[in-house]
Formats: structure tokens, C-alpha cells, sequence
């Protein structure tokens, strides 16, 4: 049997991890995306019978995204840009598969 590529041998890797925070990283971020892209569609059929409510509706979802902290947006570029070094990095010293 051929060697898997890298890639498919962290994914295994992950899958068959026993830490469950390992084994969940991968799809739950997948799952909040996911949500995310499907509370789109009823916004969509609400805009086709209703435009003025879906254009309220979208107005209240940026009024509340725009009202998180900064610092909120800050901090969570910094972990995810400080993560994404921190992978690169081990990946050139080949500590990381």
C-alpha cells in the first residue's frame, strides 16, 4: 500500500487522535462555517417576499457585528495569524508533518 500524501496523513492524524480537542478542531470550525453560510438563505427568501424586513435585518446583523470590541477582532487575528506562523514554522524545522 502507497504512502499517504502529508496532508491526508495529518487529517488522519487528527481523526485518530485520543485528545477530543484535536479531533473536533477541524469540524467544528468547518460547522460554524457552515451555519454561517446557511443563515444566509433564509435571509435570502425573506428578501424575495419582503425586502424592506430583510434589509432591516441585515442592518441589525452589521449594527451588532459592528458593536463587538476591537480588541475582539484583535485578538482573534493575532491568534489566528500567531497559529498559522507557529504550523508554517514547525512545518520548515520538520517538526510538523
Amino acid at each position: 500500500m502507497p504512502a499517504p500524501e502529508p496532508a491526508a496523513s495529518t487529517i488522519l492524524d487528527e481523526i485518530t487522535a485520543i485528545d477530543p480537542w484535536t479531533r473536533r478542531a477541524r469540524p467544528g470550525l468547518l460547522y460554524v462555517m457552515y451555519t454561517l453560510l446557511l443563515c444566509a438563505l433564509p435571509l435570502g427568501v425573506v428578501a424575495a417576499f419582503n425586502p424592506a424586513r430583510a434589509q432591516s435585518m441585515a442592518d441589525a446583523m452589521t449594527a451588532y457585528l459592528g458593536a463587538l470590541p476591537e480588541p475582539l477582532y484583535a485578538l482573534f487575528g493575532t491568534c489566528y495569524l500567531g497559529y498559522t506562523a507557529a504550523r508554517q514554522w514547525g512545518k520548515v524545522r520538520g517538526v510538523d508533518r
